[in-house]
């Protein structure tokens, strides 16, 4: 059946081209959800409602873990409107930084915010949070029914797990050709990792979110997590509307952090993670065949990727869209590719943002499809010069024959 389906998107991909198929004109609006400000703003999130309108959220402070003013905000923008609303809070614990928000409508209708407070301005000190509402349609903030925290309880599968790794990372990091300095950097990062696998309050504390959770099977809620000190990836899922958390065993890559997950046609899950690790600087990918409970395969995808976040959604057609910053170094482009074979592939490209090196920083990109077979994109755009800095959140809409009309591997 999954090769059936190929073929068949491949067939209507050839159609449109040949003009069989006829395709939307293509189109690309992009506008500043509010004006830019020296401010930081960073870390957004897109939720589409049933009523069509977007939701965004994102973190605003005078810094991040550091700046114990951060705070989660967010706007909305109606169906069929033009302006994003006005923006305003959605979680805020006074005294402390309220980092990495993520959101997700549930097969209910529950609008959950996931995010992260920053106990002590360490990364490694996040305590993780969620908030849950029926009724967001109305102007202004969602009216939060409950509010709770998420406790990250990694069991005996978290040690074994870094125990099995650790041979295979290190036979690799002898294999591989870097500098002096690097190779001092690993050895210190692979002697960190082993000794806090076994310290209960590490390992329970630092996980954050990033991209949107994914909606598995069954009611199930998987968010995607990372940890900064550890450096990779673990996943977290509740059956139950969170009533109870349970976590599988942690995704080990070295460096490998901030999943975004899709499924593929034959049921198996698959991740692209941040590469934080040392060359070459690519997307890291895995592969779960039990809904996000273990996952296999940890290694370094074809997709550039320079050390920042990027996200991956299917299409209801079946074709895959990614958004990310698609060089080695720096985030001063930010790239959309359209792939029609579950990434094996990626023809297609266009940049949403290209500024020359230094320009700026433009990435943390949020993707999803409407309703009416769209593509929205949320995403950071911080510029600077000589003089000053300027930072908002972006919002770009456009549809998959925009990104087809740029050519092949553009």
């Amino acid at each position: 059946m999954g090769n059936l389906l190929r073929l068949g998107r491949l067939l209507l991909l050839g159609a449109v081209a040949a003009g069989v198929v006829r395709a939307a004109d293509p189109f690309l609006t992009v506008r500043d959800i509010f004006p830019p400000e020296a401010w930081h703003n960073h870390s957004s999130c897109l939720v589409e409602t049933r009523r069509g309108d977007l939701l965004v959220c994102w973190f605003h402070g005078s810094g991040e873990r550091k700046a114990d003013d951060v705070r989660v905000e967010g706007a909305r923008l109606r169906r069929g409107r033009g302006e994003w609303s006005p923006r305003f809070l959605m979680a805020d614990t006074p005294g402390y930084p309220d980092t990495n928000p993520c959101m997700v409508i549930d097969a209910e209708e529950r609008l959950w915010l996931i995010y992260p407070t920053i106990l002590a301005n360490l990364w490694e000190s996040a305590l993780l949070k969620c908030r849950v509402s029926r009724d967001y349609h109305r102007p202004g903030p969602p009216r939060w029914e409950r509010s709770d925290v998420v406790h990250i309880t990694p069991g005996p599968e978290f040690d074994e797990a870094v125990r099995e790794a650790l041979p295979r990372l290190q036979a690799e990091a002898a294999r591989a050709d870097w500098t002096e300095s690097t190779r001092r950097e690993v050895a210190d990062y692979l002697a960190a990792m082993e000794a806090r696998a076994g310290d209960k309050l590490y390992r329970r504390l630092g996980w954050m979110p990033r991209a949107r959770p994914f909606l598995g099977r069954n009611g199930r809620i998987l968010v995607p997590l990372y940890h900064d000190g550890f450096s990779f990836s673990l996943m977290a899922w509740t059956d139950d509307a969170g009533a109870h958390w349970s976590t599988g065993r942690p995704v080990i890559g070295g460096g490998n952090i901030q999943p975004s997950i899709v499924r593929r046609s034959d049921g198996s899950l698959y991740t692209v993670m941040r590469d934080n690790g040392p060359p070459p600087k690519r997307l890291i990918e895995a592969v779960s065949h039990d809904e996000g409970a273990r996952w296999t395969g940890v290694r370094d995808s074809a997709i550039p990727n320079p050390g920042s976040g990027a996200d991956l959604i299917a299409l209801r057609d079946g074709r895959w869209v990614f958004v990310g910053n698609d060089t080695e170094e720096g985030r001063h482009r930010l790239a959309v590719w359209l792939s029609a074979d579950e990434g094996r592939t990626w023809p297609w490209r266009r940049a949403l943002e290209d500024g020359p090196p230094g320009s700026g920083s433009h990435g943390y990109p949020s993707v999803l499809q409407s309703r009416d077979g769209s593509l929205h994109v949320s995403y950071s755009w911080h510029t600077r010069d000589a003089d000053r800095e300027a930072k908002t959140i972006r919002h770009a809409h456009f549809n998959p024959e925009w990104i087809g009309a740029g050519g092949e591997g553009r």
